[in-house]
């Protein structure tokens, strides 16, 4: 790590911090210790330093070598902090007592803690300035996994953030600020996708490695749109650079807002959630329907030909074996790709939800044989998790499914449950739909088929971040100075 020097800022009585450092390359960074403690609570909050110090009680500095040890100081008072640090260490305290925190949590780096928290507020507690709300648009998204036959979708992934000015009342910023994403452990792509072996054939573009079809690679800046900075089109796998073995569907991005002389401003950890897991080994491997290709792609392939082929549009003949690779969106219509397709063909969701209607039962796990799936598990929110509910309690059946006039566009609302006033959609997508003070409501709730509190650990780690614990958004008092005194964003 270097001899990078830290100032750690926080607030407290007593705060416990147990670090677990495992001897891996990603203590190269000098943000070792913002990723691995995940900014446990609000009020601990970690910048260079040198870095503006926004009003924090508790001082600590020290300069991070490369071997872990434990440290107990008794800082100014009565407060104790136990941790497990990098030697050598040098703290220096001062603390006033704003807050009564007690934190037990089990840290191994990038993985979200098992907190248990109590609060007790005895004044207002200085904070930063700035907070980042961040959070992938759709809970999911796939690609292929292998593309020398056939491609549903490419590796495309999207970020979207806003920035809140801290105050009475907070401020959305977009001006005068930058913001930027990065992948610490997934900054290539090129090896674990072949992709880009076949952009030109399935999308006409001669990609350079590692670039996505918006021309994004895995890290930059985010686009400014309106009310929220997005990155669209990040071409992400789901395997970390360390590990190229294991599938790792929950990746994190680290997501940074800089003012225009460089300074940090607010940062945070977002899942970018990525998967290939879709089966359709189950129903096509060698064997079924008599076809035996010697891969589940060629066997669909082959399949699409004998069923197929006398109908294939002008322009389009021809069986698709002697054609790879083929991209479905070439003649089935796909709003995820912006695709048309061909007229008087059905468009992709409707061509395969119909041809899978009634071979696929109606259950969460018979979704999984073609969405992902039995490993990833994308249905991981709190309706499936605490209620009971699985895919087809929003969206239905096969039946219902197939009959969608405009996928992607047109899916269930969460206010045809939520019906008390105040949760009304002001968008007919919950992903583009906007709540209190103007911030997104997947800010607070978190993405599709990940509201919070989700089964997946990852997913918290944002929450963590910017309110101490798991969950929906709850705390007032990470956007506003002071505890509002009327109801909550809903009322």
């Amino acid at each position: 790590m270097g001899k990078n020097t830290w100032k750690v800022i926080g607030s407290g009585i007593v705060i416990i911090l147990v670090m677990i450092l495992v001897a891996r390359p990603i203590y190269a960074s000098a943000n070792t210790i913002v990723a691995l403690a995940t900014e446990m609570v609000k009020d601990v909050v970690y910048l260079p330093l040198g870095q503006r110090d926004f009003g924090g009680h508790a001082t600590q500095t020290f300069t991070p070598t490369s071997k872990a040890s434990t440290m107990t100081t008794t800082p100014t008072g009565t407060s104790t902090v136990t941790g497990t640090f990098i030697p050598p260490l040098t703290p220096t305290f001062t603390l006033t007592p704003f807050w009564t925190l007690t934190w037990t949590p089990t840290l191994t780096p990038f993985i979200t803690p098992s907190p248990t928290l109590t609060r007790t507020p005895t004044a207002t507690a200085l904070a930063a300035e700035y907070v980042l709300l961040g959070w992938n648009d759709l809970g999911m998204h796939c690609y292929n996994r292998d593309f020398q036959d056939l491609a549903v979708l490419p590796p495309y992934n999207n970020l979207w953030v806003q920035v809140i000015q801290r105050g009475d009342p907070p401020q959305i910023v977009t001006t005068g600020i930058t913001v930027s994403y990065s992948f610490p452990d997934n900054t290539y792509s090129v090896g674990k996708s072949n992709f880009w072996e076949y952009d030109v054939q399935l999308f006409g573009v001669d990609l350079p490695p590692n670039v996505g079809l918006t021309g994004r690679g895995l890290s930059g800046d985010m686009d400014p749109t309106g009310d929220h900075f997005v990155a669209e089109g990040i071409p992400l796998t789901e395997f970390d650079d360390s590990d190229w073995v294991n599938r790792q569907p929950y990746q994190l991005a680290s997501i940074v807002a800089k003012d225009q002389f460089g300074n940090v401003l607010a940062s945070n950890q977002v899942v970018a959630p990525v998967s290939t897991e879709m089966r359709c080994d189950n129903c096509h491997s060698d064997g079924a329907f008599g076809i035996s290709t010697g891969r589940v792609e060629t066997n669909i392939l082959t399949l699409h030909d004998e069923e197929n082929q006398n109908d294939y549009p002008s322009g389009h003949e021809g069986p698709l074996m002697d054609r790879r690779p083929i991209l479905c969106a070439e003649c089935h219509a796909s709003n995820a790709l912006g695709a048309p397709g061909v007229s008087g063909v059905p468009n992709l969701s409707r061509a395969m939800h119909s041809k899978h209607d009634g071979e696929v039962p109606d259950t969460t796990d018979g979704c999984y044989n073609c969405h992902p799936g039995p490993s990833t598990l994308c249905l991981r929110d709190v309706m499936s998790n605490e209620y009971g509910m699985g895919c087809t309690s929003c969206h239905g059946g096969m039946s219902e499914v197939k009959n969608n006039p405009n996928p992607w566009l047109n899916e269930p609302r969460c206010d045809d449950c939520h019906t008390d006033p105040g949760y009304e959609q002001n968008n007919p997508l919950f992903r583009m739909s906007t709540g209190h003070g103007g911030v997104y409501c997947e800010a607070c709730h978190d993405s599709t088929h990940g509201i919070a509190p989700s089964s997946e650990p990852r997913d918290a780690i944002k929450f963590i971040n910017l309110q101490g614990y798991a969950g929906t958004l709850s705390e007032c008092t990470v956007c506003h100075l002071t505890q509002p005194s009327f109801g909550g964003p809903h009322q």
